[in-house]
């Protein structure tokens, strides 16, 4: 084990924090109108009175950004986690399937599937980590080498607490927050020093998307005049609906 040195950790959030605004832009840039009126319940919209044009615009787009950009700085976030790691225990991305780290400490192989936050799958996504730990588990157990192996779901964000920290069947542990910032790279106030550096240049990447997402609710907007407002200039209910919802009947 090596100290950590905070200095690198710093120069690789500035170094690399820009590639997490550049994906926010690249994936607004990327959106479809209709993509996401067919994604998103026209019901809700109407229970909310909304009536013109900008307000469903930014209310469907805001939506989509919100989910998608927890995904885009949760993958940031994994790359940061890795290269900590690798500081101090020499971690490395794991190439087993649906493993994000793997490193040696104390005679122990860990596993990690490292998440964003503590409340980020289903019932259904749960179970399918913990069969890609059981696999890795096996992989590593045919590699010959007498390993000690635990698996590790790792999330950057939250409390861990007694609830989750263990699971009954011992299929994996689940560090959040601190602890799991501290797991794996021995600093225990690591999860409040990255915080500094993700502010690197945050304000103008930031002015950078504002223009890009202006851009996108003025387009939509027209296009969405244009296709589902009635002469009269009011939402068009009946034609959104079919095109969300109309089946062949």
């Amino acid at each position: 084990m090596k100290k950590l040195d905070l200095s690198k950790v710093k120069k690789y959030v500035e170094d690399n924090v820009g590639e997490f605004h550049q994906k926010r832009i690249d994936k607004l840039g990327l959106l479809k109108l209709k993509d996401v009126l067919r994604r998103k319940n026209p019901y809700l919209f109407k229970a909310k009175n909304i009536m013109t044009a900008q307000e469903l615009i930014q209310g469907v787009v805001d939506a989509y950004i919100s989910s998608s950009e927890e995904g885009i700085f949760g993958n940031w976030l994994e790359g940061l986690a890795v290269f900590v790691n690798r500081q101090v225990y020499g971690g490395r991305k794991s190439g087993i399937p649906g493993v994000d780290l793997e490193f040696d400490k104390d005679n122990i192989r860990y596993i990690v599937s490292i998440k964003s936050g503590p409340d980020w799958g289903n019932d259904d996504q749960i179970k399918k980590m913990v069969d890609n730990f059981n696999s890795a588990r096996k992989v590593l157990k045919t590699s010959g080498a007498q390993i000690n192996v635990t698996a590790i779901n790792g999330c950057c964000y939250g409390r861990t607490t007694q609830r989750n920290n263990y699971k009954p069947k011992g299929d994996y542990y689940k560090y959040c927050g601190q602890v799991f910032w501290s797991f794996i790279s021995g600093n225990n106030e690591l999860y409040k020093e990255i915080v500094e550096p993700l502010g690197y240049l945050a304000k103008e990447k930031n002015d950078d998307y504002l223009k890009a997402y202006a851009q996108k609710i003025n387009l939509f907007t027209k296009e969405l005049a244009n296709d589902f407002f009635k002469d009269s200039g009011e939402i068009d209910w009946d034609k959104l609906l079919e095109f969300n919802s109309k089946g062949n009947i």
